[in-house]
Order: C-alpha cells, then sequence, then structure tokens
C-alpha cells in the first residue's frame, strides 16, 4: 500500500492520503452509511464494485496516530467519464469508468462524524483537484445539495443550477470546476 502524501497534520494527528485497496470496502460502507441517508449512501455491494473497476479515483484521508494505525477519516470518490454532466446511472454502474476520460465525477465526499469541522474534506479535495489536474483532465464534476453550494464554490467549483439528477429522492446542484 504506496502512501501518496504525508505530513499534513491538523492538530496532534498525522494524516496520510492515499488511494483505496479491496481491504478499505468495509471501512467506507460504514462510513458512506454514517455520512449519508439510506437512500442516497453506496451500499456494501456498489462500494466494492467501484473499488473493482476505478479503485485510483478513491482518495482517502487517514489518521496513522490512531489506535488502529491508519483510521480513515474522509473519503471521495467517483470515475472518470467523457460525459460532461453526472447522471445517476453512473453511480450504480462502473463500467462506465473510462481512466482516459475528461472529467473527474465526484460521487460522494465523506467524512466520519466525529471528525467533521475540522478541514479534513477540504485538505482532501484540495488532493483530488490537484491530481485530476495533473492527470490532464478537463475538471471536476459534482452534485450537492443547496446547504453545500458555498463550500464547493471556494474551490473554484461554479453552480451550474438544478441537476437532472434524482438520486435518493433529492434535489442536487451540479457543480463544475473546469481547468
Amino acid at each position: 500500500m504506496s502512501k501518496l502524501m504525508t505530513g499534513p497534520t491538523a492538530g496532534d494527528a498525522r494524516l496520510t492520503i492515499r488511494h483505496a485497496t479491496a481491504d478499505d470496502a468495509a471501512a467506507l460502507a460504514a462510513i458512506e452509511a454514517e455520512c449519508f441517508p439510506p437512500a442516497e449512501a453506496a451500499g456494501p455491494g456498489a462500494i466494492r464494485a467501484r473499488l473493482a473497476a476505478y479503485p485510483d479515483c478513491f482518495w482517502l484521508l487517514c489518521d496513522d496516530s490512531s489506535d488502529d494505525g491508519g483510521a480513515i477519516v474522509s473519503f471521495i470518490n467517483g470515475f472518470a467519464t467523457d460525459r460532461r454532466d453526472l447522471t445517476d446511472d453512473m453511480y450504480d454502474d462502473p463500467s462506465q469508468h473510462d481512466p482516459h476520460g475528461a472529467w473527474q465525477m465526484i460521487f460522494g465526499v465523506d467524512t466520519v462524524p466525529a471528525s467533521q469541522h475540522h478541514g479534513y474534506a477540504s485538505l482532501l479535495m484540495r488532493r483530488v483537484i490537484a491530481d485530476t489536474r495533473a492527470a490532464g483532465r478537463a475538471g471536476l464534476v459534482l452534485t450537492c445539495k443547496d446547504r453545500l453550494v458555498g463550500f464547493y464554490a471556494r474551490f473554484g467549483y461554479v453552480d451550474e443550477g438544478i441537476s437532472d439528477s434524482t438520486h435518493g429522492d433529492v434535489v442536487w446542484h451540479q457543480m463544475r470546476l473546469t481547468f
């Protein structure tokens, strides 16, 4: 398991960003279930299928000082595609991933509830943006609820209005960061 980055600290925690492996599936599914209502959360089967298809499109922020040595505190996942808009069919069909796709879709930004409001999601999002730019993609696309539009705007995402997505029977804003 190679570490992508070491050194960023928050308080006394030593944090590492890495990509996911199949061994992370259960922990990721548990975090997803804590962060999203059941209708919106990716279940264990969906997480395993995503990991099998695109583990490099999972970015994990781990606390190496935790008692279990490397506990996941936050993660971001999604896949790459040439399609410009995030659509509901993408969530459950990892075969649509195109490693050479122009757009990095973001399906979820998850932070363990006890670790929220410490800047972990922001730290991780900055890394995802940098990696996406380095990969030569056109940019990133995500959907979010109204209350999070301002959060993503701070990274340069532009609100394109209400998305066609009805994932989980929720109203989503589509946000795009173009390089």
